[in-house]
């Protein structure tokens, strides 16, 4: 005890070893970001130096100003960050109602249903790629951003539906009861209270879906065809990919570029995606 009245606690050996393991693992899992953006920063001799160092004596900017400079670049981005947000705000509406439809409702099929998302979780995008290509080019949507949102929105919709299937759930059917005797429409419930209710459910989702769809090159390659101005940011690193002689400092700054709004994204929603991938709601 010091002359304040304080007593010093050691900690305990269980707590510093996980607290030892967690800081490792952040430094393991940040380290390939710490090192694209090192090499955004390094001089061209540096990147093509076959003695690699953590670290420069002389950073630069160039790379930056080569890709910020190119002209269709923020064209590229202003379409990877619509494709983004209407796949987040369309899957987040869509598997909001569906989540409520297959808890609340007791209807035929409904377990069916509920396997069929499973099992659509398991197929891998690869396989369906040449079949959405014929579906894209049947209705007119190659080339078009609509070709980038409307599978995304579909890949993203199952596991969006499973998960907030379990909050929707633990929101008790009594406080329904009471909005009800309180006057309160269905609809108004739906929206003022199990909506708020759910909301880190929604944010935990929409987190994944906005990840996949940003960093999205399958789809993008496969029905971005002929039209270079509907291309979205992951087809402006091919620019960077020269055959004879790669930019790989233009290659690290454009990925330094695509991972701001996703830190950005981390940032605005943290709080409420702790809270979603801790638990759903309790009565």
């Amino acid at each position: 005890m010091n002359s304040t009245g304080f007593r010093w606690r050691p900690r305990r050996p269980r707590r510093l070893v996980a607290e030892a393991s967690a800081l490792l693992i952040a430094a393991v899992v940040a380290f390939p970001l710490y090192w694209m953006a090192l090499s955004a920063v390094r001089p061209a001799g540096e990147i093509e130096s076959a003695e690699a160092r953590p670290w420069t004596l002389a950073p630069t900017l160039d790379s930056f100003r080569r890709v910020l400079g190119q002209q269709e670049f923020g064209r590229y981005f202003l379409n990877s960050l619509v494709v983004a947000c209407a796949v987040v705000i369309a899957s987040a509406l869509i598997a909001f109602l569906a989540a409520t439809a297959v808890t609340r409702f007791r209807f035929r099929f409904r377990t069916t249903l509920l396997i069929m998302f499973l099992i659509a979780q398991m197929v891998p995008v690869e396989a369906l790629t040449i079949p959405l290509f014929f579906l894209m080019r049947d209705a007119g949507q190659l080339n078009t951003l609509g070709a980038l949102i409307l599978p995304h929105i579909a890949f993203s919709l199952p596991f969006a539906i499973w998960m907030l299937r379990g909050f929707v759930k633990a929101v008790p059917e009594s406080l329904e009861e009471a909005a009800q005797l309180d006057g309160a429409s269905r609809s108004r419930f739906l929206w003022q209270i199990l909506f708020p209710l759910v909301l880190p459910g929604l944010v935990a989702t929409s987190v994944f879906s906005f990840i996949s769809t940003w960093n999205d090159f399958l789809f993008a390659k496969s029905f971005i065809i002929s039209d270079t101005s509907r291309s979205t940011l992951p087809m402006a690193l091919l620019v960077y990919f020269k055959p004879e002689e790669p930019d790989w400092g233009g290659v690290m700054a454009a990925s330094t570029v695509m991972t701001i709004p996703v830190l950005v994204f981390f940032v605005l929603v943290q709080r409420r995606l702790v809270s979603g991938l801790g638990g759903a709601v309790k009565e």
